[in-house]
């Protein structure tokens, strides 16, 4: 199946329904958010820098005067502030019908720590969003068009997850250690679809990447060299696509009727770097449930988030 002229004018009517975009303030979450603004989702803009969130909803208002938006605090490499933001959201009473789990850095050139001792990039891109999703779980709306979508990449076809050094403590290579975040969040995403089957759960769990967009995302690893700065954006002007471009398989991830819990999604031109949504290949490795369960389990201990699967007020 291929949905070659899927665009944002295809989004489903999105009134009444709540959506968290991580990472809103700008590239992909900014256009996945604006998109669901304008199709009529209340949309809460969860990002690390809140005036700077406050100026994209700012930006967002002008575009739709009616939009419905929030912004949160959430950096996802603090634990202390996905709990925090799970725990205001949970009191606020908010059910939530769309999770959208785009935040991420890449190519930090020197090893980094969170406060949590982790590989700054591990933590920021893909286990924040691990515990962020188990922590809000019990506000998900039981519903079959409950999605949480995870926002993967390329990378992940050579990423490899280093299950006896995940956070690089030996040797530290930076596009090594994004790739590992990447096939991580698709591994995740692949995971987490099962255990909702096994669960009985409603919601449904998908994946998507944008191909190559150029967006900020190497804005962490802005210590690089001006050169190699300037490479990664020639190559990704010269082949790549636009953030608004990169975020449709996001979007139809997050909002297609056609769009199946466990799919993945990406562009449909060659080596699916730009284009149109369609469903894009997983490398086998990336498929591989032995693993995905093992990822798992390591992500609840580093974590200290295990998901809870048994019914809760919003599935009363």
């Amino acid at each position: 199946m291929a949905v070659r002229r899927w665009t944002t004018t295809d989004i489903p009517t999105q009134t009444g329904r709540i959506a968290l975009v991580t990472g809103a303030s700008s590239g992909i979450g900014y256009e996945t958010a604006l998109a669901l603004a304008g199709a009529g989702a209340r949309v809460i803009l969860a990002v690390r820098d809140p005036a700077k969130g406050a100026r994209i909803a700012t930006t967002i208002t002008r575009i739709y005067p009616s939009a419905r938006l929030s912004v949160r605090e959430l950096d996802t490499a603090r634990l202390a502030s996905v709990r925090a933001l799970a725990d205001a959201l949970q009191r606020d009473g908010d059910v939530l019908d769309l999770l959208v789990l785009n935040a991420g850095i890449a190519a930090v050139p020197r090893r980094e720590e969170s406060e949590d001792g982790f590989e700054r990039q591990l933590a920021t891109n893909y286990l924040g969003h691990f515990a962020l999703t188990g922590l809000l779980l019990p506000i998900l709306r039981p519903s079959h068009e409950t999605r949480i979508v995870a926002v993967a990449s390329l990378a992940h076809r050579s990423g490899q997850i280093r299950f006896d050094d995940p956070h690089w403590r030996g040797t530290y290579g930076p596009q090594k250690a994004y790739r590992q975040t990447k096939l991580a969040m698709l591994m995740f995403a692949l995971e987490l679809e099962r255990r909702l089957r096994a669960a009985g759960r409603q919601e449904r769990a998908l994946a998507a990447h944008p191909g190559l967009a150029l967006t900020d995302v190497f804005r962490r690893g802005d210590r690089a060299g001006w050169l190699q700065q300037a490479i990664g954006r020639a190559l990704f002007t010269l082949a790549g696509q636009s953030a608004a471009q990169g975020a449709l398989p996001v979007l139809f991830a997050a909002t297609a009727h056609e769009a199946r819990g466990g799919g993945y999604y990406g562009p449909d031109g060659v080596w699916e770097a730009r284009g149109m949504p369609k469903p894009a290949r997983v490398f086998p490795h990336a498929a591989d449930p032995s693993d995905a369960a093992r990822l798992w389990a390591m992500s609840e201990t580093m974590t200290g988030v295990a998901y809870d699967w048994s019914d809760t007020p919003a599935h009363a």
